[in-house]
């Protein structure tokens, strides 16, 4: 297979990767857009390159024509989350979308592997849509905490570099941090609730933050500047007293006194 067969086999899967990320980016934002915590935290991609593709190949005995069966991983979607209860969420919400066809599950979380390996792992088909039509495509979606991606890019790294000759006291300290990354998903567990209530107060911040400055700037278009200015200047006093019960107050006026100002407006112009 030269190199341009090898393009245009990768190309559906490039294209899958594209569009799976953005899909759960955009997941993410319509959670945060209504005032929810969102089990995700990153998304990211990527295809196999045709080394590591060969690679996997040599050391499965697979042949080239049952490459795309045999090889579940040539593209893959890496979901990271806070908290070891937001990888079963996340499982869940993959699990119900109509544009997924989950095939099985490789659960490494409850069944550690002996390296120490944690990460939730979904199968799945997933189709694109081609020149020459639709393409069925299977792909991986792991899902794991930041912690536990910290401990996988580190050993990836080393069975990179010993092509998985890793000596015995490397693999000692990677079992022991391993040890370490479970006892610290414990603990941010333990405090899973006070950490998404401090969250969910920030993002209320922002939102709120972001639509009285939008209403300041409408003002502009139907009041004086003087008006507008005294209004600003209030905000600003009110933002550095950190208090969100006076900010929402502050926000329920601001509405109050824009409707107010628009209906002048109406009247004036009738």
């Amino acid at each position: 297979m030269d190199i341009l067969l090898w393009h245009k086999l990768l190309e559906p899967y490039e294209l899958a990767v594209q569009e799976l990320v953005l899909k759960f980016q955009h997941m993410k934002k319509e959670f945060q857009d209504r005032g929810l915590y969102c089990p995700i935290e990153h998304v990211s991609g990527r295809v196999k390159t045709v080394n590591s593709i060969l690679d996997k190949m040599k050391k499965k005995g697979i042949p080239m024509d049952q490459m795309e069966e045999l090889i579940e991983d040539i593209a893959g979607v890496r979901i990271t989350c806070q908290f070891v209860e937001d990888i079963e969420k996340v499982a869940q919400l993959i699990e119900e979308r109509s544009d997924i066809e989950v095939q099985y599950e490789k659960d490494y979380v409850k069944h550690m592997k002996e390296s120490g390996y944690r990460s939730y792992h979904l199968i799945i088909f997933y189709t694109v849509q081609t020149l020459e039509g639709p393409k069925k495509i299977q792909m991986e979606i792991q899902i794991r905490t930041l912690a536990m991606d910290f401990w996988a890019t580190v050993e990836h790294s080393l069975q990179y570099k010993y092509k998985t000759n890793i000596p015995e006291h490397i693999r000692q300290r990677l079992s022991n941090a391993a040890d370490a990354i479970i006892a610290l998903d414990n603990e941010m567990s333990s405090v899973r609730n006070e950490i998404m209530d401090a969250q969910l107060s920030s993002q209320l911040q922002h939102r709120m933050v972001a639509d009285i400055l939008t209403a300041i700037e409408n003002l502009y278009r139907i009041t004086s500047r003087r008006e507008v200015e005294k209004i600003q200047e209030e905000f600003y006093r009110i933002y550095a007293l950190n208090d969100m019960d006076e900010l929402k107050r502050f926000h329920t006026e601001l509405d109050q006194i824009a409707e107010g100002y628009r209906a002048q407006s109406v009247t004036a112009g009738l």
